[in-house]
């Protein structure tokens, strides 16, 4: 097994995503025959306990966006469903198990793409490249 901290972690909702303010983040990936990775995510935003309490009754699916590591690092996509979920006082801590979603494309190749269909080129390319590095892309 690896362990890694996780850095940011936004749950993928159709056309938004739901950002998760972290306090403190771990993401092991337990290099078992299925690939699995296990995220905990531990937050003072006691308001997401109703989310992912209404997602683990219906026991259903979800993507999520993570960075790993660094905040410069490229986010990567996880199909997960929650394993455990707990109320504290003062946090939640939320246990996701799933597996890694592979796109075809990376971020920074979708982010470019997309710019260039919008019409930026040379200096004015290069600065909305830098300035929406590390947004949310959309999961197709």
């Amino acid at each position: 097994m690896k362990t890694f901290k996780l850095v940011s972690l936004a749950v993928m909702e159709d056309e938004k995503s739901i950002d998760v303010p972290l306090d403190h983040g771990l993401i092991i990936n337990k290099e078992d025959e299925h690939s699995t990775w296990l995220l905990e995510a531990y937050t003072r935003d006691l308001t997401l306990y109703d989310y992912f309490k209404k997602i683990n009754d219906e026991d259903r699916d979800i993507i999520v966006q993570v960075v790993i590591t660094k905040s410069d690092n490229d986010p990567v996509f996880l199909q997960t469903k929650i394993s455990c979920l707990q109320l504290f006082e003062e946090h939640i801590s939320v246990l996701l198990q799933g597996q890694l979603r592979r796109t075809t494309k990376n971020h920074s190749q979708m982010l470019l793409q997309s710019l260039l269909q919008q019409g930026f080129a040379g200096d004015a390319l290069l600065s909305e490249f830098i300035k929406k590095k590390n947004t949310v892309p959309r999961v197709k």
